[in-house]
């Protein structure tokens, strides 16, 4: 990890016998209807875009940044964007097992797996307009990926039943904490890989994090798939804490009264401290409809759409150019100011991801 920088504001099929005429009609029948899906997944000019996207950028009320910029840009463009959400890692390893076969064009997931998926050859070059605005670490050398909304981990507690939040990690090991404290599952989950990296950063290494977060499994739920899920147990007072991020939280926020927004030191003095988690969007090699997913990329930097991720969708604009004033962008500036940040090293990261993940499992017995 390096040093700190102060932050500023801002399916089962059943096996029947049929007869051989039947099996003949059906085979025919299935030959043309592989063709009819050839022939439709080649057509470049047809007026869709798929995206597969990490959680949290889509309203559960339609009332997201996705929900807005995709509705304004279908408008704009007579493009349908059809949506597959799901996990970071579980985003990358779909794309994966469909290279051979593309089925999506547009990924969107958090570090380190937007370099996996670029060191996995699964993103072509693609430099949408405006990134050129975007800050050279949050984007790809190679121009295979670029954030389009910045973020930062966090975490979560219930206001209601927590007159404070807790002071630092070693507070989570507190009696009051038991089968009250959930996280999404590491490897799996961008959230929960995060909270491997700061738990790393924090305490100063990969063995003593993964001792800490052994004893933490005494108060642990268990994981979880989705960093999405565990607002609305917080909220309701199911959870203590959790882990999270602050663009997802805050908007979540906005109809759970009880979510409040914290950031862990450790009772030995290391402050209080995030890190930069940003969505990050690359266009997929062999995209089906590679046209579609450009333009849709140029409208997710567009000045309009990076306007609105504060005004609705409760983020950081990725464009520096782009000076938010709304009021939830003063709001966010005022939650996170005064939190140290650090800058994580996603290179040596996403190379060594599967030893953290593997030592995380053995420690916790996941």
């Amino acid at each position: 990890m390096r040093t700190h920088t102060r932050l500023s504001a801002r399916a089962t099929a059943r096996t029947t016998v049929k007869p051989v005429a039947a099996v003949t009609g059906a085979l025919v029948l299935a030959a043309a209807l592989s063709a009819c899906d050839a022939t439709s997944s080649a057509d470049a000019n047809a007026k869709t875009v798929t995206v597969y996207s990490a959680d949290g950028l889509k309203g559960e009320k339609g009332d997201g940044w996705y929900d807005r910029v995709f509705k304004d840009f279908e408008a704009k463009t007579g493009i349908k964007v059809k949506y597959v959400e799901g996990g970071s890692g579980e985003m990358v390893q779909r794309a994966v097992r469909e290279k051979s076969n593309t089925q999506a064009d547009v990924l969107v997931t958090l570090p380190p797996f937007i370099q996996q998926a670029e060191d996995k050859g699964l993103l072509q070059r693609y430099e949408p307009a405006g990134a050129d605005k975007v800050d050279g670490g949050a984007k790809s050398p190679d121009g295979t990926w670029t954030s389009i909304v910045n973020n930062y981990f966090g975490f979560i507690y219930n206001k209601k039943e927590l007159k404070e939040p807790p002071r630092n990690w070693e507070d989570l090991l507190d009696a009051r904490y038991k089968n009250k404290i959930q996280y999404s599952t590491p490897g799996v989950a961008g959230d929960g890989t995060a909270l491997v990296v700061k738990a790393m950063h924090d305490f100063g290494g990969k063995e003593a994090a993964m001792e800490y977060l052994r004893k933490l499994q005494a108060n642990n739920v268990g994981p979880s798939a989705s960093t999405g899920k565990l607002a609305p147990k917080v909220d309701k007072g199911e959870l203590l804490a959790a882990n999270g991020d602050v663009q997802m939280n805050y908007a979540q926020s906005k109809t759970m009264p009880n979510l409040g927004i914290w950031f862990p030191g450790t009772s030995s003095g290391t402050k209080p401290s995030s890190f930069v988690l940003p969505y990050a969007a690359g266009l997929l090699g062999g995209a089906p409809h590679s046209a579609n997913g450009k333009k849709l990329l140029d409208y997710l930097l567009s000045e309009p759409a990076q306007r609105q991720v504060s005004e609705i969708g409760g983020g950081f604009a990725a464009r520096t150019d782009i000076l938010a004033t709304d009021a939830n962008a003063v709001a966010l500036a005022g939650l996170t100011r005064g939190i140290d940040i650090f800058q994580p090293d996603w290179m040596d990261i996403s190379k060594n991801l599967p030893k953290y993940i593997d030592a995380w499992k053995s420690a916790t017995g996941s």
